[in-house]
């Protein structure tokens, strides 16, 4: 059956850094879109970075330069290695890995990430 397990998340000061991991099971990771969303309390939820079945990789703007989007598939599993980070990043994360073509779209859990001195 589908897996999606997350890690990574935590509790950091202003301007150090994290890395987010999901690691997925159950179907050929290596032909699925990925991505991670986060949530923060009273907001919507919102896509942060996304990388392509073929590694293309896009960001939401107020990460850019900071947040780098990428992909093991030997490993099936997806990174999101977030450095300088901001109180605003705070939210809950989540992965993301869909495919179209499939119906598919699948999401784990959601891992905390707090940043605050």
């Amino acid at each position: 059956q589908v897996q999606i397990v997350e890690s990574g998340g935590g509790l950091v000061q202003p301007g150090g850094s994290l890395r987010l991991s999901c690691a997925a099971s159950g179907f050929i990771f290596r032909l699925y879109d990925t991505g991670w969303f986060r949530q923060a309390p009273g907001n919507q939820r919102e896509l942060v970075a996304r990388i392509s079945s073929g590694g293309s990789t896009r960001y939401v703007d107020s990460v850019k330069g900071r947040f780098t989007i990428s992909r093991d598939n030997a490993k099936n599993t997806v990174y999101l290695q977030m450095n300088s980070l901001k109180p605003e990043d705070t939210a809950v994360y989540y992965c993301n890995i869909k495919n179209d073509y499939f119906k598919a779209n699948y999401w784990g859990q959601g891992t905390q990430v707090t940043v605050s001195s």
